[in-house]
């Protein structure tokens, strides 16, 4: 009926948590369609699904809140929709191989709901409210920002200023000018780096910016640049 022990125990380690009480982990690997094919009531994960969706938010959020302390609220609420969205949760849900997890009804099985980006998306939210309810909020947290990072920086490249070629540009007017992004310190584990850069225009430094990525935190150095040079962003 639930997965195989061995699968659970992959799984387990593909995602870094190992749940104590297994239960709420093949609960949140339950679609509807399985649990209805059967006689006696099984629980699916739509009501995890609802309290992951909770719990991401809130993690995505704080996580935006402490780390990108130059962004108004508005962008805050973009960056936040952009990576709690259903597309966002079916890459999460395929890098660590969900589909493959899931119990379903054969109608789903047949019509490749293991591919699926809603279910996927879904079961990823009900997995998150499964660590939650395993290990409460720290280790929810830690879960989540796992996948957080790397999607960060492919959203905050695209979309916000870019502050790093309106510098360049202005300073290659002067052809004897250079510019050089230096880090001066990271720190922090790898789920949750911290990087600090500064800006040089020849040996002078003009600018320091902090990021939870190096390209990031340059972009920062050059916004601090631009302002503190006069110019209105």
């Amino acid at each position: 009926m639930y997965p195989h022990p061995e699968k659970l125990e992959e799984f387990s380690n593909r995602i870094g948590y190992t749940f104590q009480n297994e239960l709420y982990i093949t609960t949140a690997l339950t679609h509807s369609s399985y649990a209805n094919e059967w006689k006696r009531q099984l629980k699916n994960n739509e009501r995890l699904e609802f309290l992951g969706d909770s719990v991401l938010s809130l993690v995505v959020a704080e996580h935006l809140f402490e780390h990108y302390k130059h962004l108004p609220e508005g962008e805050l609420t973009k960056l936040r929709a952009s990576l709690v969205c259903e597309k966002s949760l079916h890459a999460f849900a395929k890098q660590i191989k969900l589909g493959e997890m899931l119990l379903l009804g054969k109608g789903e099985e047949h019509t490749g709901g293991r591919e699926r980006p809603s279910i996927l998306a879904d079961a990823f939210e009900a997995v998150i409210a499964a660590v939650y309810l395993d290990g409460g909020f720290e280790a929810a947290r830690k879960y989540v920002l796992q996948f957080i990072p790397a999607s960060l920086d492919m959203h905050t490249n695209v979309g916000l200023q870019d502050y790093k070629t309106i510098l360049q540009e202005i300073i290659q007017k002067n052809k004897e000018e250079k510019i050089e992004y230096v880090l001066i310190m990271e720190s922090g584990p790898d789920h949750n780096k911290r990087f600090e850069v500064e800006v040089h225009l020849n040996t002078n430094v003009i600018g320091t910016g902090v990021g939870h990525s190096k390209k990031q935190a340059e972009q920062n150095a050059a916004k601090e640049a631009l302002a503190l040079m006069g110019y209105q962003l």
